[in-house]
């Protein structure tokens, strides 16, 4: 067992899951991503080609049902121009599809004849499905807007940043899904005012939030006499910038205004009184305990984020220990500096000294941009495999930057058409410490986010589910453990920066806390943040935004640190048992190379790396 403190009687099992400043960055291609299979390319068997052949059937299925996830993957086709079914009907569509391919799969195929290769895929897809049959009866207790979620500010950002114009039929496309936002808007308006009456809705201090997301969306022309809105100085540039005729442009720059006009503005409006009319009935309450399912809801959630059995008083304890463990490291470099007094004196200085913090969103945005050039270089000697596409840093649009997380990742298109995006908050420059940009960057680009979900997305012929799907504790713990990693590679050479680092990590190991306190232990908003303040360095911006968003995704915060340490903890393991047999590189294949699984079969792959290696 590491210094990492995770329960030790754990069972692990599988869960299934899933701007206003651009700098961009050269592509880190020094290796290409392969599948899971260590052997060379060999003639898959007919078994494995079948196999392979009804996922094949199962993604094109499900593509044609989802217009906007093509157009995620780069795919442009008859489609393009449509938005997805928002509608319930629409879901239990899609779970019966779910469970009827388990059921195919299971019949078709005995798993003892597929290679290692098919083998995993066949469990993963299990998984998968075991997931969604879990998550299915409790589908109607998330919240269909809120601040971190929700149309209001996902379909402009939709718009702006995935669809894509390079033709003329794309930007008819793009007219097109203007004019499809109002019925998508309305199913969704309609859903949000059904549950509300049942008594599913978010807290009352979560209405603004949305209600002044959807205003910016229609503030300005078309709507009215101000600056061009977001989404129009959007359809402009990228019209604007075809090969064809001004009369052409003209004429799709028109009817891009009058559909925004005539269909995504009255929407917008019903929203806005809707969500008006809910903040007047809202009940009391943060935590999802007070739903008549809550309970189960939330552990359901757990297990869904963690891909383990954990269950919230466990969950709580582990955040409590691991909150205890940082502090005494922290009080280690606080002695460093020279800093005399508390630990909480020191959270203090760090929060309220200007010294800590940037003046303008271009040093912020330069400054990540260098630390990552300078990670990109030292890669090569700690990763055997690296992705081809390249990477970017975009500053949250304007119009959802007050309500949008602190940063976030967007997945490359494996069609090389749009690359892997770093977004960073920089609304309130008071939250994003300077001591908190290397882990940040990190975390959310090398060798963080970017450098797994890449990879993922180019290894090779896997199925679509394994090459655009997701385990939360696997893909949030990696990013975790990087942080961590730019340690062990020389990098936080400034011990405030070092600070940062373990102040990153503290705050996840919080999460655990706060988390299981609002949604099990019934912990208030004010309570959660009063726990935060008292135990980390965080602006009190910061942690009022995180605790919000831990309130409307419930157990979503846990993965992190979960699977951090189980990470970890396997590294620790194979170090020891390996010894000079072990590298980081072959390490990180092992990680890597299968794709997002759950934690149980993480640790079996470990297992067996080192067996091998041995």
């Amino acid at each position: 067992m590491t210094k990492y403190i995770l329960l030790a009687t754990t069972a692990f099992l599988a869960a299934c899951s899933t701007t206003n400043g651009e700098i961009a960055s050269a592509s880190t291609a020094p290796a290409t991503a392969q599948s899971d299979t260590a052997a060379p390319a060999a003639a898959k068997s007919d078994i494995d080609t079948r196999l392979a052949g009804f996922f094949e059937e199962y993604d094109q299925m499900e593509l044609a049902h989802s217009p906007m996830t093509k157009a995620y993957r780069g795919i442009n086709d008859a489609d393009y121009g449509k938005l997805d079914d928002p509608s319930d009907a629409a879901a239990i569509k899609e779970h019966q599809r779910d469970q009827a391919a388990l059921a195919e799969m299971e019949a078709k195929f005995d798993m003892g004849q597929l290679d290692e290769t098919g083998q995993l895929s066949y469990r993963l897809f299990q998984a998968r499905a075991e997931r969604s049959a879990n998550a299915f009866p409790f589908r109607r207790n998330s919240y269909i807007f809120d601040q971190m979620n929700g149309a209001q500010s996902q379909l402009p950002a939709f718009m702006i940043n995935i669809h894509r114009v390079v033709t003329k039929a794309d930007a008819e496309a793009y007219v097109s899904r203007l004019a499809a936002s109002g019925p998508f808007l309305d199913v969704l308006i309609a859903q949000a005012a059904e549950r509300a009456d049942d008594g599913i809705m978010v807290p009352d201090w979560v209405f603004p939030y949305v209600i002044s997301d959807a205003k910016n969306v229609i503030s300005g022309a078309p709507f009215d006499d101000g600056a061009d809105s977001p989404l129009y100085a959007d359809l402009k540039k990228k019209v604007n910038a075809l090969s064809i005729s001004e009369a052409e442009k003209s004429d799709l720059i028109a009817r891009g205004a009058q559909a925004m006009t005539d269909s995504m503005a009255p929407a917008y409006k019903k929203l806005i009184a809707e969500m008006e009319r809910q903040q007047k009935i809202a009940v009391d309450g943060d935590g999802i305990w007070r739903l008549d399912d809550g309970a189960a809801y939330y552990a359901e959630r757990l297990k869904y984020y963690t891909t383990t059995d954990l269950n919230a008083e466990e969950i709580h304890q582990i955040g409590l220990d691991n909150v205890a463990r940082i502090h005494g490291e922290m009080r280690q470099i606080m002695e460093k500096v020279g800093f005399e007094g508390s630990l909480q004196d020191f959270f203090k200085h760090l929060r309220t000294s200007d010294q800590y913090y940037y003046d303008t969103r271009e040093e912020y945005l330069a400054d990540a941009n260098a630390k990552l050039k300078t990670m990109e270089k030292a890669l090569p000697g700690y990763f055997n495999t690296l992705p081809e596409a390249p990477w970017t840093i975009k500053a949250v649009e304007a119009f959802r930057e007050k309500s949008a997380g602190k940063a976030f990742y967007q997945s490359p298109a494996p069609d090389g058409s749009r690359p892997g995006t770093y977004y960073v908050n920089l609304y309130d420059l008071k939250s994003m410490s300077k001591t908190e940009l290397e882990a940040l960057a990190y975390h959310e680009a090398l060798p963080g986010h970017h450098l797994q979900r890449a990879i993922q997305t180019e290894l090779g012929d896997l199925p679509a589910f394994r090459k655009f799907g997701g385990f939360t504790a696997y893909t949030e713990g990696w990013g975790l453990y990087t942080e961590e990693l730019g340690k062990d590679m020389g990098f936080y050479t400034d011990p405030y920066s070092d600070f940062g680092r373990l102040g990153m990590e503290l705050w996840r190991a919080c999460r655990l806390v706060v988390d299981t306190g609002i949604h099990h232990k019934r912990w208030s908003r004010e309570e959660a943040i009063q726990y935060l303040i008292d135990n980390t360095p965080n602006p009190e911006g910061d942690i009022r935004k995180a605790i919000e968003r831990y309130i409307v995704y419930p157990g979503q915060a846990t993965a992190y640190m979960i699977g951090k340490l189980k990470i970890m903890e396997l590294r620790a393991k194979a170090q020891e048992q390996l010894g000079d047999k072990f590298t980081m590189g072959g390490f990180h294949d092992v990680v890597l190379k299968s794709g997002p699984v759950p934690l149980d079969i993480l640790e079996e792959r470990v297992n067996g790396w080192i067996a091998e290696t041995k």
